[in-house]
């Protein structure tokens, strides 16, 4: 259960979503977090970097509801998007003291900042969507997971659902697209099950990894590996699986005292982990398991 040096910070007063790495910048990082665990009070994106003496924070933004998940503009090394629980999403630009640069205040699944509204609107769902991820393979196609038990397959181009997958019993609270294989997707559910799922044959799972002992909150495919994951639960663990093996679990990180809500592994560091939970703090570390090849 060891984990090599790292390091780790509080934000006081605030609870972690999400955290995801930079893709310019190795070792910077951004959190989403709310006051009060989500359930009343404002939000805070917190833009972090590591470096010798640990985690300092760089810079601060402030929202007027909880902020629940953040990601990183792929066009901008300074450009950040989040959500909130008001409903709208916020551009943020970190060279600038203020912000954020615009809101949105459509709930939407793809928009572009240049036309300051929604593109398209897709429905379909029948419960709340929890998670979306863009294919990394497929040009305009994207998976949504939802409280309604389902994983859907969506395509920009076209104005309804390509493929719906009954993936559990229970709501679906993540889901991620392996960067090596176009046709497969992995599932986190309430039912503490991750599942992959193949998009040509979607009878059965292809694995099913059991292990956490509560909702499983988020999911990552290894950038690096193509049979590796990892997943953060609200049993306050971070667990790390090949699907390849016999013994698919490698690792158990057990170091929050509450629910484990955002999680990301780096582009750049290979075998770097970022986390953050309700436990007001922020950890980046390499897990033993990754810090030899896997």
């Amino acid at each position: 259960m060891g984990t090599m040096a790292g390091g780790a910070l509080r934000l006081p007063g605030l609870h972690g979503y999400a955290a995801e790495f930079s893709p310019y910048w190795p070792g910077r990082v951004a959190c989403a977090a709310a006051q009060y665990y989500g359930m009343a009070g404002c939000g805070t994106l917190a833009v972090l970097e590591q470096n010798e003496a640990g985690i300092v924070l760089l810079r601060s933004f402030d929202w007027n509801d909880g902020l629940f998940d953040v990601t990183w503009s792929e066009n901008n090394e300074h450009v950040l998007i989040t959500c909130s629980g008001d409903g709208s999403l916020q551009i943020w630009d970190t060279a600038k003291t203020k912000g954020p640069l615009q809101v949105y205040k459509e709930h939407t699944l793809e928009w572009d900042p240049a036309v300051g509204k929604s593109l398209c609107t897709f429905k379909g769902h029948e419960g709340v969507i929890y998670s979306t991820i863009w294919s990394p393979h497929i040009p305009g196609c994207f998976a949504s997971a939802s409280g309604d038990q389902t994983l859907r397959i969506w395509d920009v181009k076209a104005p309804g659902v390509k493929l719906v997958i009954p993936a559990h019993q229970a709501e679906i609270l993540s889901c991620d697209w392996c960067k090596y294989d176009e046709n497969l997707l992995v599932t986190g559910a309430v039912d503490c099950s991750l599942k992959g799922w193949d998009l040509r044959n979607i009878r059965q799972p292809v694995f099913v990894l059991l292990g956490h002992t509560y909702a499983i909150r988020r999911v990552k495919f290894s950038p690096f590996h193509a049979t590796l994951l990892a997943s953060c639960s609200y049993d306050f663990t971070v667990r790390f699986w090949d699907f390849s093996k016999p013994n698919p679990l490698l690792e158990t990180v057990e170091h929050h005292t509450e629910f484990t809500c955002g999680l990301d592994l780096s582009l750049h560091n290979r075998g770097q982990v970022v986390d953050c939970a309700w436990d007001e703090l922020v950890k980046i570390y390499t897990p033993s398991c990754l810090a030899v090849p896997v």
